[in-house]
């Protein structure tokens, strides 16, 4: 799909009650860390990144990984993964984008705002969260 077809909107994941002391980053590309950040007790990570949009909705950027022919998502890294060598973690967080409503992608591409989408960052064991992980909030911030 040509460039011209595609919107650029702001995307922003808000990783709530993140394992303290823990370094997490954006993946880019299939292996690449983007912005590492490590969470402190109490605090919210915050990462921010561009998407550009086209019909249908389709989703593309540097951040953006695919599976099948709708399933779109975006990849945290965590301790080892992220990084942090000396991390007794290495995994990532799969957050999936394809599901936002259309009305907060209108809403951004009329430059009103960024997606805002938050997940809980531990997991029911109190290790950081892994895997596929439910998006607990969606918002235009």
């Amino acid at each position: 799909m040509a460039r011209a077809d595609q919107t650029e909107i702001r995307m922003r994941i808000v990783i709530d009650n993140p394992v303290p002391g823990v370094l997490h980053s954006l993946q880019t590309g299939d292996t690449g860390v983007l912005d590492p950040k490590r969470s402190k007790a109490g605090e919210p990570l915050t990462f921010d990144f561009p998407v550009r949009i086209a019909p249908g909705p389709k989703f593309f950027g540097d951040q953006i990984r695919r599976e099948g022919p709708t399933r779109r998502f975006v990849y945290i890294r965590i301790g080892q993964s992220a990084g942090d060598h000396a991390s007794e973690w290495s995994r990532r967080m799969k957050i999936d984008i394809h599901d936002t409503p259309q009305a907060l992608l209108d809403r951004a591409m009329a430059g009103k705002g960024v997606v805002e989408l938050t997940v809980d960052g531990t997991g029911k064991d109190g290790s950081p969260a892994c895997a596929t992980v439910k998006v607990t909030g969606r918002r235009i911030a």
